[in-house]
């Protein structure tokens, strides 16, 4: 199934937008005023962003840090679907190391705008940051060692072509580690769609079990989910950790 064009249209426009604000300056904020204080982390969530250009920390957007369980070494090539500001992928160009790479995927020209000029501010040599959309990731088979993404895999409406683009360019025995928001499993539809409604989940978000089924389905092993933070309403904050099995 592929994403409404119209739909995939308003998301990257929206996040343009945010894009544009930390540009000029100032802090963008993709969920309600006051909606899921404790969740909506942004910059928050990380303890090693000393160093990181000021305006990488202000469009940080995301729900959780994915680099909390990526586990990423030095040599190793890593890629972060929806690299917005570029955060996630100066630090992880910093963890892997001058003889590893760090890839950003993001379908708005605006953001890899403004990651662009992040990364040279940082002097960041090993990165290279691609557009596109994270349901056809523009790298061939097998590219990277760890994929990771930071609140953004709930803005697909086609979630089964994203993970298993993830499968796809993982080299055998790869590693997926996200951050995103997930929903109970007992919401009623009204329940889920308020609740994604105020923190910015434009196109739904998936349930533990619909995750890990997802996962299973397109190849991964090792699956887990683990909550982090309960942002209100029924969803919550969680890690996705998975495994690409080695061939034979």
């Amino acid at each position: 199934m592929s994403e409404p064009p119209d739909r995939r249209e308003a998301t990257v426009q929206r996040y343009s937008a945010l894009a544009q604000l930390a540009a000029s300056g100032g802090t963008p904020l993709d969920c309600a005023a006051g909606a899921f204080t404790d969740g909506c982390f942004g910059s928050a969530a990380y303890s090693d962003a000393s160093e990181v250009p000021e305006a990488a920390l202000r469009a940080s957007l995301g729900c959780g840090n994915p680099l909390a369980v990526a586990d990423l070494r030095p040599g190793e090539t890593v890629l972060d679907l929806g690299s917005g500001g570029g955060l996630d992928v100066l630090l992880s160009a910093r963890r892997v190391g001058p003889t590893g790479r760090a890839y950003g995927l993001d379908a708005s020209s605006d953001m890899l705008a403004l990651a662009r000029t992040n990364a040279e501010q940082a002097e960041a040599k090993n990165v290279e940051f691609l557009h596109g959309h994270i349901e056809h990731i523009p790298l061939p088979a097998a590219a990277v060692d760890v994929v990771i993404s930071n609140c953004v895999v709930n803005l697909s409406t086609d979630k089964p072509a994203v993970l298993a683009e993830a499968f796809r360019v993982l080299v055998p025995g790869g590693r997926l580690g996200i951050s995103d928001v997930i929903a109970d499993d007992d919401l009623n539809p009204d329940q889920r769609i308020a609740a994604e409604q105020d923190v910015g989940c434009a196109n739904g978000t998936l349930t533990a079990r619909e995750y890990e089924r997802l996962l299973r389905e397109v190849g991964f092993t090792s699956v887990r989910v683990t909550l982090t933070t309960d942002t209100g309403g029924g969803l919550h904050s969680a890690i996705v950790q998975a495994l690409k099995p080695n061939e034979g």
